[in-house]
């Protein structure tokens, strides 16, 4: 890209980054250094905050990046991924915020050890959020090592290397300094720069064809590559009965992962009441269901403007098509406005990946310090040393996403974003669901399903062409893959659910009905809830 692109965005990420540094650092002089404002912000959120906060922290650069670049790449099937990720929130509103808001006070393991050995099941529980919170954070950093190469042109692998170590530095800042306050005003502001942003490019989309939706299908088509293909179900997920069962194995992930993601779980915390975190969830509907649909619109749109090939020339895992369609849309390469608007998209994603990194991090070092931790090490004192420790593990973890960022940074990040739901939905939504409403759930059942989710995910990945045995994989010279699907979902969910049945049915150990009857009474009521 030119020198006038590269100056202006990067003048724009520092701004965003001057902003948010700012942000952190009031939170930080604001703060009273409990753990309620430390994990939740004190509480004080209104429904209307959180939700955009809610919003602001769903969105991230696999939305905005790898959907709308899987649409440019293979048209319908490429949607499977907004739709999934909108429904989910239909589990959420439905089945989850209201009753974990209610029975927990920071984290998911607050939710399962209120009725069982609190111990064994914290470390259970802590364990997966973690693992879960660190693969959702390696999307963040590939897609902030795409960004950023493609703003300096593609060509630098040490910019991209660069870039992920600068995002990493900058999540531990927010996170240590600010806490749940500062990340959850960094995610309002990106929240609403995301919407600007992708409204402003949906409306210039179709206006390039005149407002006529089945124009720019029909251009999209044409200039994939595949004709009518395109448009119609299998260009991805289609052909053999792997293809086929891969789809669907996505399709539950997407769906039912939400629910049991750290991140978006704590959330539900930062509001006073039960009721203000249900109108969270209605909020944060309405925000995303309409960035979703934006997204369907850009997908397209980098298809019919730019070019199948050469977005894939640009990025062969499609997380550049967004840019590349700004670039286009502003008057092309050296044109006074589509330098604007590139640096305007680039500087906005880049928001984006630095909103939702400090929210993930923020959830994995709350699960460490408050689950872990506290566990292992039992203080009799106040909840500094837990906050402490919080903020040390918030170094920690961000160091491990760098690492794993740097080794998978060619791999599509809604691709990695989709492992990443297919583990919280295999290890931690079994688990959630079985404490809130399964009255004879026992302890050991808590620990089988955890467990029993938890491992088959992580190995199925690591056995599957994701890692091994294709040229899109993380090791593409070697090939030790034997499952064949690229997401576990399909067998390691029913898994997790199996291994807690199991478990509970064989327990020794008797359900205790008082534990779970006060449970159900606080989960419906918010009667003793923090």
């Amino acid at each position: 890209m030119s020198g006038d692109h590269q100056a202006l965005a990067l003048l724009l990420f520092s701004a965003f980054i001057a902003v948010t540094l700012g942000i952190t650092t009031w939170a930080g002089r604001n703060r009273r250094g409990s753990a309620e404002e430390f994990y939740a912000g004190g509480r004080l959120f209104t429904p209307m905050e959180n939700g955009f906060a809610i919003a602001g922290d769903y969105m991230s650069a696999a939305s905005f990046l790898g959907i709308s670049g899987l649409i440019a790449l293979f048209g319908y099937d490429g949607m499977l991924y907004s739709v999934g990720f909108l429904v989910a929130w239909l589990v959420v509103l439905l089945l989850v915020a209201e009753l974990v808001r209610n029975c927990g006070r920071f984290t998911l393991a607050d939710v399962v050890a209120s009725r069982m050995k609190e111990r064994r099941v914290r470390i259970a529980s802590g364990t997966s959020s973690v693992t879960v919170s660190v693969l959702y954070l390696v999307a963040q950093m590939v897609g902030a090592g795409s960004l950023v190469a493609l703003l300096l042109g593609g060509t630098s692998e040490a910019a991209r290397s660069w870039t992920v170590v600068g995002v990493g530095a900058l999540m531990v800042i927010y996170v240590s300094m600010g806490g749940m306050r500062a990340t959850t005003w960094i995610q309002i502001v990106k929240a609403v720069l995301l919407m600007a942003g992708a409204s402003a490019m949906t409306v210039l989309v179709l206006m390039r064809f005149g407002g006529d939706i089945n124009q720019l299908l029909v251009s999209a088509a044409d200039r994939s590559g595949y004709g009518r293909e395109f448009l119609a179900p299998g260009l991805r997920y289609g052909g053999d009965w792997t293809a086929r069962l891969d789809f669907i194995s996505l399709g539950l992930a997407l769906v039912l992962g939400t629910a049991g993601l750290p991140h978006i779980l704590s959330r539900f915390y930062t509001v006073p009441t039960a009721r203000a975190a249900r109108r969270s969830v209605v909020w944060a509907i309405g925000l995303i269901g309409g960035f979703y649909l934006m997204t369907i619109v850009l997908g397209f749109g980098a298809a019919a403007v730019v070019g199948t090939d050469e977005v894939r020339a640009s990025n062969a895992a499609g997380n550049t098509a967004v840019p590349l369609l700004a670039l286009d849309l502003g008057g092309g390469a050296g044109s006074t406005g589509g330098t604007v608007l590139f640096a305007v998209v680039a500087a906005v994603a880049f928001a984006t990946i630095l909103a939702v990194v400090a929210g993930i991090t923020l959830a994995s070092s709350a699960s460490v310090a408050h689950d872990l931790y506290a566990s292992l090490r039992r203080r009799d004192g106040g909840r500094y040393g837990e906050v402490a420790v919080a903020r040390v593990a918030a170094v920690g973890i961000g160091a491990v996403a760098i690492a794993l960022g740097l080794l998978a940074r060619d791999l599509n990040v809604a691709i990695l974003v989709g492992l990443a739901f297919a583990v919280a939905a295999s290890a931690n939504l079994p688990v959630l669901l079985y404490s809130l409403f399964w009255r004879k759930f026992t302890t050991r059942g808590a620990m089988w399903s955890v467990y029993g989710g938890l491992v088959p995910s992580v190995l199925l990945v690591v056995l599957s062409p994701v890692v091994s045995g294709s040229p899109q994989a993380l090791f593409p010279g070697v090939d030790f893959h034997v499952f064949p699907l690229e997401n576990p979902g399909l067998v390691s969910i029913p898994l997790g659910f199996l291994a807690g049945w199991i478990g509970t049915v064989t327990s020794s150990e008797p359900p205790d009905a008082a534990r779970h009857a006060e449970t159900e009474v606080r989960a419906l009521t918010g009667a003793g809830a923090a």
